[in-house]
């Protein structure tokens, strides 16, 4: 089974930085679009980011452009998202997904907490 595990949130004050990581395992070649969503109570689920298998082509959505970095790593099996100058508005449950052969996957999420 295809599994997306995400670490690295927490609370944060505004201004500041967290890394997040998604780590995809149950695959033997990792060459699908990553991605991350967001989502906040009372709000829909946000698209944040996504990565193409190539580890160049990226989306970002407008709310997050210049302030956060998505990226892949190890083979394409790791996703990094890189957050700076975080908002609050940016709080929310961090969803890393990927969809292999039209069949979405996501991971269970990590929060972050901007005060």
């Amino acid at each position: 089974d295809v599994q997306l595990v995400e670490s690295g949130g927490g609370s944060v004050q505004a201004g500041g930085s967290l890394r997040l990581s998604c780590t995809a395992s149950g695959l033997t070649r990792y060459d699908s679009d990553m991605g991350w969503y967001r989502q906040a109570p009372g709000r829909d689920c946000d698209l944040v980011a996504t990565i193409a298998s190539d580890g160049i082509t990226k989306y970002y959505g407008t709310s997050v452009e210049g302030r956060f970095t998505i990226s892949r790593a190890d083979s394409g099996s790791t996703v990094h998202l890189q957050m700076d100058s975080l908002r609050p508005e940016d709080t929310g449950l961090y969803h890393c997904t990927t969809s292999i052969r039209l069949v979405p996957y996501w991971g269970q999420g990590t929060q972050v907490t901007v005060s």
